[in-house]
């Protein structure tokens, strides 16, 4: 196992930055398209539109060429759900990291490196609206390359956010995640973050196919130790 080091973000490595935001965001789509699948309604997508097609027609030869069409129609909006957040990441925040993060008070992009290549990164910057008497950092774009996990990366990228956040004098780290993310929920809830909401992705294409996103907090009184 080759060792790693956190440090911040610099403009040479914005480059594989993106490449593995993306590459790691994109795996999330088989995950999407299974969960889309268990839906009800999903399931008398499936079952209705190919017989009604067959009452219609009086074909079953066109049963199954429907259903194969209807699977890869899914399978076209579990990707384009990921895809478009993606683009719109790379629109926005992502667009400009010195900008978006490294130019802004309490704010912060790292990157663990190994072997000379980037293998992760996170973000954290001001949350916006937080509760009154609150002071909260949000943590973004959490990713650990496919072929670095296992290793305490992603781990490591957390815990240098959650002292970042007490050297700033936050009171809260908080975040957002999608529910398929299971290996995310799984870090998050054993580094002692509490689960805080639930809410549908206000999309189109988020109503469609049931994304949801799971809201979490790790609280930080200033005399507290980390809970790790």
């Amino acid at each position: 196992m080759a060792p790693f080091h956190i440090r911040q973000f610099q403009e040479r490595d914005y480059k594989e930055v993106i490449d593995l935001f993306s590459r790691c965001m994109e795996e999330h789509i088989p995950a999407t398209f299974h969960r889309l699948l268990k839906l009800p309604r999903t399931f008398l997508l499936l079952i209705g539109v190919p017989l009604a097609i067959v009452l219609v027609s009086g074909s079953w030869l066109l049963a199954p060429i429907c259903i194969v069409l209807l699977l890869l129609f899914l399978r076209f909006l579990a990707s384009k759900a990921w895809k478009t957040h993606v683009s719109t990441c790379l629109h926005t925040d992502m667009a400009d990291i010195t900008k978006s993060y490294l130019s802004v008070s309490g704010a912060g992009f790292w990157v663990a490196e190994s072997g000379g290549q980037v293998v992760g990164i996170v973000a954290a910057r001001p949350a916006k609206d937080p509760p009154l008497g609150r002071k909260q950092l949000e943590l973004f774009r959490l990713s650990v390359s496919s072929q670095h996990r296992g290793q305490g990366i992603a781990k490591a990228l957390v815990r240098t956010v959650l002292q970042f956040a007490r050297d700033q004098g936050y009171s809260d780290l908080v975040l957002e995640t999608c529910v398929v993310q299971q290996g995310a929920v799984s870090l998050y809830e054993s580094m002692g973050f509490q689960r805080t909401g639930l809410y549908l992705l206000d999309s189109i294409v988020g109503r469609v196919i049931d994304f949801l996103v799971l809201c979490f907090t790790y609280p930080l009184p200033s005399a507290q130790e980390p809970r790790l």
